[in-house]
């Protein structure tokens, strides 16, 4: 395969020593792709499919590891402020923009779960600045399925900053619950960079606060997006992506659910399944390489196909880990 690959060091703004990497074509790249990875995840092993693939078709991928996730300095998966990440991520991918080689090339955001709000909200500190995102079953919306309580968050909140770090929320397992490919998922398992405890009290209440402000500024989302979504995700919900789409206010944005795929669309499905999730990606971001840029005001368009099935039954605590749904549509703009 003919890409290089490189692995760097940065200090944030807060002195924290944060792991980055790239993947670069040998040419010279049709344009830059920032990837924001999920919650207790990282880029070096578990995006390593994702950096390679869009690397091999001509793209230069950029990846971070969050503070507290995956090589990077810090506690454990402790997110004491959301904002911290959108501001490392937001400063560090905007360094590599002003290097002379990559001025004058166009810029797309690629978020995963939890990356997808990193995305989203890196996109919403400068509107005007990125020209797209590729948001896989992302994190923006809280389903009405398993929002907590208002009791029960006030009574977290209480001791948050009593026991910020301390892991209590209850969880279900995410690694099964995502990973669908059983060989994919042990493998998944096995990388000790990713996070496999419950998730820390702050960090939880950290997440839900982001979820439920993003839910309430959709309509402020404007750059071009292409948003995907397994039908049978059970860790965040497809309504999700179909609350982003009908709400964003994006001229330019494509949705597109996957029958009967899972949680994680790019590294735990069969195969066959991955290589037709790479391709409509790939095939979205070649689109936009060349294509004008699109009015942030104008309206959405065409609605080609919507099913929805009845949902099922959750626990409301699931959600201080993730989201829970399944639909099936097919939406994507002319």
């Amino acid at each position: 395969m003919d890409i290089q690959y490189h692995e760097e060091y940065v200090k944030n703004s807060r002195g924290v020593q944060l792991f980055t990497c790239r993947w670069l074509p040998l040419s010279s790249p049709k344009a830059l792709v920032f990837l924001c990875h999920g919650y207790g995840m990282e880029c070096s092993n578990f995006m390593k499919g994702v950096g390679e693939k869009l690397a091999s078709h001509g793209y230069a991928v950029f990846g971070i590891d969050y503070e507290g996730h995956g090589r990077s300095m810090g506690a454990r998966c402790y997110i004491k402020r959301f904002d911290n990440i959108v501001h490392d991520c937001s400063n560090h991918f905007k360094s590599i923009c002003a290097q002379e080689e990559y001025r004058e090339h166009r810029r797309f955001l690629y978020g995963e779960s939890m990356g997808g709000a990193v995305a989203l909200l890196t996109h919403k500190k400068d509107p005007s600045f990125w020209h797209g995102a590729v948001l896989v079953a992302p994190m923006c919306k809280i389903s009405e399925k398993v929002k907590p309580h208002p009791i029960v968050i006030s009574m977290l909140t209480q001791v948050e900053d009593v026991i910020p770090k301390w892991k209590i929320v209850p969880t279900k397992d995410v690694i099964n619950a995502a990973f669908k490919d059983p060989v994919k998922r042990e493998e998944i398992r096995c990388n000790k960079l990713i996070y496999q405890q419950k998730p820390r009290l702050k960090t939880a209440l950290e997440m839900l606060r982001t979820s439920m402000d993003l839910e309430d500024s959709l309509n402020e989302v404007t750059l071009p997006f292409f948003v995907l979504h397994g039908e049978a995700d059970t860790v965040t919900d497809p309504e999700v992506s179909r609350a982003l789409y009908q709400r964003a206010s994006s001229a330019d944005k494509t949705m597109k659910l996957y029958p009967a795929m899972w949680h994680g669309l790019t590294a735990g499905e069969p195969d066959d399944n991955i290589e037709v999730v790479f391709s409509d990606i790939i095939s979205w971001l070649d689109r936009h390489v060349n294509s004008p840029l699109a009015p942030p005001s104008a309206k959405a368009v065409v609605a080609v196909a919507v099913q929805k099935k009845p949902p099922r039954a959750q626990s409301r605590m699931r959600y201080l880990c993730g989201l829970k749904g399944r639909s099936l549509c097919h939406h994507s703009s002319t």
